[in-house]
């Protein structure tokens, strides 16, 4: 088994874009060019897949999310959550709710975000943040 990555909303919104176009995009390449790693999502994550128009069908979500594992919320996950909330708030630096529950499940997880908003992540101390 290879790295242990969790991809976040933006990277799976691109990757189910280049499908439906046929074309070999970023998100595409980033998986290429990782073939061993193995790929987590937040259940954050799998919500937000969820509400959006693409995946409104049951059937056609849980097809989408069947080669990943989703990684539920825990006390700890909870606790990272808490804690960056109170640091990027005092700081000034917040971030959304959906983006910091992707943040506290992967410093729980100890796993980085596969993002090409890094700069956003990068606000959360201790996350490791990876482009695609």
């Amino acid at each position: 088994m290879g790295r242990q990555l969790i991809l976040e909303t933006t990277f799976l919104i691109d990757l189910e874009r280049e499908h439906h176009r046929g074309r070999t995009g970023p998100a595409v390449a980033f998986l290429e060019a990782n073939p061993e790693a193995r790929l987590y999502l937040p259940f954050i994550v799998a919500g937000e897949l969820a509400a959006g128009i693409a995946m409104r069908d049951r059937a056609r979500w849980e097809a989408f999310l069947a080669p990943l594992y989703v990684l539920p919320s825990t006390a700890d996950v909870s606790w990272h959550y808490g804690r960056t909330y109170r640091h990027l708030h005092d700081a000034g630096r917040l971030i959304g709710a959906n983006d910091l529950w992707v943040a506290a499940t992967a410093l729980a997880y100890q796993m980085s975000v596969v993002t090409r908003n890094v700069e956003h992540f990068q606000r959360v101390p201790g996350l490791d943040v990876e482009r695609y």
